[in-house]
């Protein structure tokens, strides 16, 4: 796995890496700088083995946005079969972010952050090919999301008790989150509150 890292939370990628002892290897970027794409290409085009390749969208501890659709495309391009991990737990629903551009295999974020709802659960927005190819693999039990998805499928329902107060505030959150705009509207929110700080 590479792991891009311009941040604490690209940090705590790799942290989690070595934690479950995955073979990764981690290029370090300076925090207030974005990721720079063609170093990405320079590492991938010399060593066109990697498996995975994950990237935090928007670097929470510094504020940087970093380039996920540029660095998907590159992936792609020199890693055709690598899987493209997308950390957006501080931009998913506020930030401008296409998934289907970037060739982001799995996307995660959480129920609160720009979708605004309560904390509580994480989700993940996944290919499902490439979802239902980690079948058999997971490292935890009640973390196996092709499981989960597969129950889901089978009969909505969920293996283990849900947050279902936490999932009826998302359901809640996304209906405002329309309502003010979708993305954009949040963005120009939040675009407002900041000019007012300042």
């Amino acid at each position: 796995m590479l792991v891009l890292v311009n941040g604490a939370y690209g940090q705590r990628l790799a942290t989690i890496c070595q934690v479950q002892g995955l073979d990764h290897r981690v290029m370090n970027f300076e925090e207030t700088q974005k990721v720079r794409v063609e170093e990405v290409e320079q590492v991938l085009a010399e060593d066109p083995l990697f498996t995975n390749v994950a990237i935090v969208h928007c670097e929470t501890s510094s504020g940087v946005i970093n380039p996920v659709e540029e660095v998907g495309r590159v992936v792609k391009k020199h890693c055709p079969e690598a899987c493209y991990f997308v950390d957006a737990m501080s931009s998913f629903g506020a930030v401008p972010l296409d998934l289907t551009a970037g060739s982001v295999d799995f996307m995660v974020s959480s129920a609160n952050k720009c979708i605004e709802g309560v904390p509580g659960f994480a989700y993940a927005i996944c290919r499902t090919d490439r979802l239902l190819s980690c079948r058999g693999v997971a490292r935890s039990l009640s973390l196996d999301l092709v499981e989960q998805y597969l129950g889901l499928e089978k009969n909505g329902q969920f293996r283990f008790t849900p947050p279902t107060h936490a999932m009826l505030a998302f359901s809640q959150a996304l209906r405002e989150l329309e309502q003010e705009g979708g993305v954009e509207g949040r963005a120009k929110r939040y675009q407002e509150n900041r000019r007012v700080l300042r």
